[in-house]
């Protein structure tokens, strides 16, 4: 296998100091010669010459790379605030590393200590982990960081954050406005604290009106498969389907599980929404091309993740900003998969 080539290889083929390349390359003002600086630019392009950015970093104890960590790009929530973190990243010149922890406390970790080796300097992070210690040792050490979506302890952190609670009771109360009483819910693991208060607005909804709620929690190991997610909400529908008093509507802690209940309910003969209600939560753009279109909760993905690049480069830049907590705003989408059933007897 061939080894990359060095700036001293182009030396050697340029007949030229090591350092006159160096200069040539990095764009210094240092006096070269015409000829010789397109000399030493036309071998560096013939021989698909690449600069070692790292040692370039660690001599002037900069980067331009920031790193990502996210539970799952297999998400399309997160790849969304993916998309919106480049799309910032990509117009101030920086690069992203995006790692996916796959809901796994300890390979976050692993992460963590990966791009503190690689001299990354700014840090966005959608945390699954309870214990941050690393976390609060690599900013202690000048790493900035953000962290967005789920909440994370620790003195010195930006957040961006979401009104997980707010946005559960709105989606509830949207249903019991279109006259809903039995309205099931349908989790994952309420071990998280996006989940729990997604939980806690649903449920104070239903008490609000002395209703009793009634929840199917997924009892398996966490998931970051989409398909999971999907077969999951599958298996959940399939609980409440069967239960003494079933619902009239469903409400589903995020949309690709609520793909799974309307698929379901279409393989046991039921039509959606004329027999049954769905509301989703996240507002992924999935949910405009199914049949028929998903009512769901916006949750401000992209833009989420535009904030927090935005928000990490201005600290990488020296601006001395307070540390705040940004909390953002969910928004309901109407369409078609919840019915009014008011006027039902």
């Amino acid at each position: 296998m061939k080894r990359p080539i060095t700036i001293h290889d182009i030396a050697k083929l340029a007949e030229v100091s090591s350092a006159t390349v160096s200069r040539v390359l990095s764009g210094s003002d240092y006096p070269v010669s015409a000829a010789t600086r397109e000399k030493i630019q036309r071998i560096a392009k013939e021989s698909n010459y690449i600069p070692n950015m790292l040692g370039k970093q660690l001599k002037t104890n900069s980067s331009m790379t920031i790193g990502v960590i996210i539970p799952s790009i297999s998400n399309p929530f997160y790849s969304s605030v993916i998309l919106g973190i480049e799309g910032i990243a990509r117009q101030k010149g920086f690069h992203v590393i995006v790692c996916n922890s796959l809901h796994d406390a300890a390979l976050e970790q692993e992460y963590l200590k990966t791009i503190a080796e690689k001299q990354v300097k700014g840090l966005i992070i959608s945390s699954i982990g309870s214990d941050q210690a690393m976390l609060q040792k690599l900013m202690d050490t000048g790493m900035k960081v953000i962290a967005i979506d789920q909440k994370v302890d620790g003195e010195g952190i930006s957040q961006i954050e979401f009104d997980y609670r707010k946005g559960g009771y709105m989606a509830t109360k949207h249903l019991q406005s279109m006259g809903h009483r039995k309205i099931g819910y349908v989790t994952s693991q309420l071990d998280r604290p996006s989940r729990r208060s997604i939980y806690q607005g649903y449920e104070e909804a239903m008490r609000e009106l002395d209703l009793e709620p009634l929840t199917a929690e997924s009892a398996e190991d966490d998931v970051y498969n989409s398909l999971n997610e999907f077969n999951m909400g599958k298996k959940l529908a399939g609980k409440l389907l069967e239960a003494v008093h079933p619902p009239t509507a469903i409400f589903a802690c995020n949309d690709v599980m609520a793909f799974g209940v309307i698929n379901e309910l279409s393989l046991r003969g039921l039509q959606v929404p004329r027999d049954m209600s769905v509301i989703g939560f996240d507002g992924i753009e999935y949910g405009q091309m199914i049949h028929p279109p998903l009512t769901t909760i916006k949750q401000p993905d992209y833009e989420m993740g535009r904030m927090a690049c935005s928000m990490l480069l201005d600290l990488l830049n020296g601006e001395t900003k307070p540390v705040y907590d940004v909390v953002l705003q969910p928004q309901l989408l109407e369409r078609s998969s919840v019915a009014d059933v008011q006027s039902k007897p």
